[in-house]
């Protein structure tokens, strides 16, 4: 049934009106309300089917409706709407209808808004005290052809020569400032499927403690009376039990009317969609939410699409996502994840984010909460731990290249999987941070892909990469894509798989590791074994990693969320250094993800082989990924290439690829050479800048020792929090 049909129905429908007089501005309801009395204010533009909408929303619940252009406006002027905007003009007019609606009160009602109301602002202080703003985010075609049917061609405040798309999106920043729960309308969406979105986000709405948080390791008989809710796990980091967390009830599967609106959308406006349906906004307010996407994907990333997809060869397309501040993948999860803990702090403590890092994490994490201010940088302070010998020059002068404010990064004389152990070991210890808590009031917590704040963001650009594809034409939205990720940690391929749990429709995640391969064995054999394994250095250090910490939330996921093995799988590995996938479960796994890895040779001639063919550059994270695809890669549907860092980073490898000789000492000049060998990717300037302007002051190493480390976090509590200034 379409809007028009709509209407009809909704004027056949009893409105439940009060026996009151026709001059009465109150308004109130003797049923039961669903939110306890408080009203439902269905917000939007002209055409995005408010009146019809509430008619319904409030005959399935039983509730009074109103429509304040017929019910308040035209009961207090004694003239219809139109006539009152041509007797004022429409800047008098605005203020009118907002000082009308100051004088109106009601109590469990829907409402239905003018499309203008929300400009003005005493007027939605004053509604939305009793009342839960719902904005019906219509699509702008969707608005001005229905408009077009009811030969609208203005509306209030549409200046001459000003085109209706144009006052539709000045109109939407207002709508945005306003609204509690957004109902995301698909193009195309029915009148009964608007109505439908609506009730169910006033049910998400009062339903907070159904959108809660499990330990991988927990099960269903150990679950505490505490419900934990996002704004816990952000702080947390990870569950009290050494397990990850991961929503109880999943993720939600996106329509594919919605998915189709977001193709045309750009990067902050699809992440604020996505984010906004994982996290309740009694955790994290809308409006709160998409100011922090906003900040978070601004003109700190070099490229306005932030997470381009470009052609590379044949069938094989690269997602860039280093335009971030620090050239890195991680960027695009943490430049929004110290926003979220920021707001998810408690009160009346400090925090201190415990980070291991094989590269790229450690500078992404100080960038990201270096940009807090005020009196969340003092309460906040970050310490890093990175492998001496385990990461490239750039990586090591981004990280102690932050030496101001609460913030430091030290180097260990082992390799990242000392690092993060020792960091799992002191959240396990609540002899030491009972300490912390008690002598210096400070809560340890991370920012290491553990914390679901730090994946949540990937499953963005990854549904991103989708979209993108589908603008450009490449394919049709439905038709399957595979996508190539060269990973250590688990982290990003399970970000992938999510997204394809939303509704993206991914074939085929291939998981890519370089010699180290232990992702790739794994996946292919089921056993999970670290006995007499050492960890090799490599060309692609983020991916130098033993121990998959995200491997558990696969397993929990792929086991039918089987906590009890994940428990005994991962104990054994904490015990014995290794265990067995059971065969059944091999097998499911398999028809998920592929993997395979790539020798050090092979990588840095696929990094010539391109540079040869395109003149592209690509970093050897990115080459891992392009070898492995090309071997298990059927060519059947388009391949996206994760390319997780930028090539600069790791310059001396790519000059072993390019086989250049008399390659020069210092990082800047060999930014510039090889940015003068490069077709593209472009450079990147803070990385550019970070080398211009290194201090090459000694950073703090430390030996390879448990104590050592725990003494490191002392001692930066102590200079972070007990200052007197």
């Amino acid at each position: 049934m379409g809007f028009q049909s709509a209407i009809q129905l909704a004027a056949r429908t009893a409105r439940c009106r009060l026996c009151q007089p026709p001059t009465s501005k109150s308004w109130f309801s003797t049923k039961s309300a669903p939110l306890g009395g408080r009203n439902i204010l269905l917000m939007g533009p002209p055409g995005a089917g408010k009146t019809t909408v509430g008619k319904i929303v409030a005959h399935k619940l039983g509730l009074p409706v109103v429509d304040v252009d017929d019910d308040v406006l035209e009961r207090t002027w004694k003239m219809p709407v139109a006539a009152k905007l041509a007797e004022v003009g429409g800047r008098r007019f605005l203020e009118e209808e907002g000082q009308t609606l100051c004088n109106f009160s009601a109590s469990g009602c829907v409402i239905s808004l003018t499309g203008s109301n929300p400009l003005h602002a005493d007027a939605m202080e004053h509604m939305k005290q009793n009342g839960l703003v719902v904005y019906l985010d219509v699509d702008s075609n969707d608005i001005v052809e229905r408009l077009g049917r009811m030969k609208v061609n203005r509306i209030v405040g549409q200046e001459e020569g000003v085109s209706m798309r144009d006052i539709l999106l000045y109109r939407k920043k207002f709508y945005e400032k306003w609204l509690d729960l957004r109902v995301f309308c698909g193009t195309g969406d029915t009148v009964e499927e608007v109505v439908e979105k609506v009730l169910r986000a006033v049910e998400r709405y009062q339903a907070h403690d159904e959108e809660t948080y499990v330990s991988t390791r927990c099960g269903s008989a150990e679950i505490s009376s505490r419900n934990t809710y996002f704004s816990d796990v952000v702080i947390e980091g990870l569950a009290a039990d050494g397990g990850l967390y991961v929503p109880k009830k999943g993720f939600p599967k996106i329509p594919k009317r919605e998915w189709l609106r977001l193709i045309s959308m750009s990067y902050p406006e699809r992440a604020t969609v996505l984010l906004e349906k994982c996290i309740h906004p009694h955790d994290v307010a809308a409006l709160d939410l998409r100011n922090m996407v906003f900040k978070a994907y601004g003109n700190n990333f070099s490229s306005e699409r932030v997470a381009p997809v470009k052609h590379l060869v044949h069938n094989q397309y690269v997602q860039e996502l280093f335009h971030g501040p620090t050239a890195s993948f991680k960027d695009l999860a943490l430049q929004l994840m110290p926003q979220l803990f920021a707001h998810c702090l408690q009160p009346m403590c400090n925090f201190l984010i415990l980070v291991a890092t094989s590269g790229d994490t450690g500078s992404a994490v100080l960038s990201g909460f270096s940009r807090l201010s005020g009196t969340d940088r003092r309460r906040t302070g970050v310490l890093v731990f990175f492998p001496e010998d385990g990461v490239s020059q750039i990586q090591k002068l981004q990280m102690t290249s932050f030496r101001e404010g609460n913030a430091r990064a030290v180097s260990v004389l082992s390799d990242f999987d000392f690092c993060q152990k020792s960091i799992k070991r002191m959240f396990g210890e609540t002899g030491l941070t009972g300490h912390l808590a008690v002598e210096y009031g400070t809560v340890l917590s991370t920012a290491n892909s553990i914390n679901w704040a730090r994946l949540l963001p990937q499953v963005v650009y990854h549904s991103s990469s989708y979209l993108d594809l589908c603008r450009d034409g490449v394919i049709k939205f439905g038709e399957p894509v595979d996508v190539c990720i060269p990973t250590g940690n688990f982290g990003n391929a399970m970000s992938a798989l999510y997204a394809q749990q939303m509704g993206i429709p991914i074939r085929k995640v291939i998981c890519a590791s370089n010699h180290n391969r232990i992702v790739a064995d794994f996946i292919t054999t089921g056993q999970y074994d670290i006995q007499s394994r050492p960890l090799l250095l490599s060309h692609s250090p983020a991916i130098d990693i033993l121990t998959s910490s995200n491997l558990e939330r696969f397993i929990h996921h792929v086991s039918g969320r089987n906590s009890s093995l994940v428990k005994d799988l991962f104990s054994r590995l904490d015990m014995q250094k290794h265990f067995q996938l059971p065969e059944h479960l091999l097998g499911k796994m398999q028809q998920q993800v592929q993997a395979g890895w790539c020798s050090e040779d092979d990588c840095l001639a696929a990094i010539q082989e391109v540079h040869t063919q395109s003149g592209y550059l690509m970093d050897p994270h990115t080459a891992v990924a392009k070898v492995v695809a090309d071997r298990l890669q059927d060519d059947s549907c388009p391949t996206v290439l994760c390319s997780t860092a930028h090539y600069g980073k790791f310059a001396p490898a790519v000059f072993k690829a390019l086989q250049i000789q008399n390659v020069p000492q210092d990082p800047m000049e060999q930014l510039k050479e090889l940015e003068a060998a490069a077709s593209g990717p472009e450079p990147h300037r803070e990385m550019m800048k970070c080398t211009r302007e290194r201090d090459r002051r000694v950073h703090r190493v430390c030996q390879a020792d448990y104590g050592v480390l725990v003494e490191e976090v002392e001692s930066m509590i102590q200079d972070s929090f007990l200052k007197v200034t």
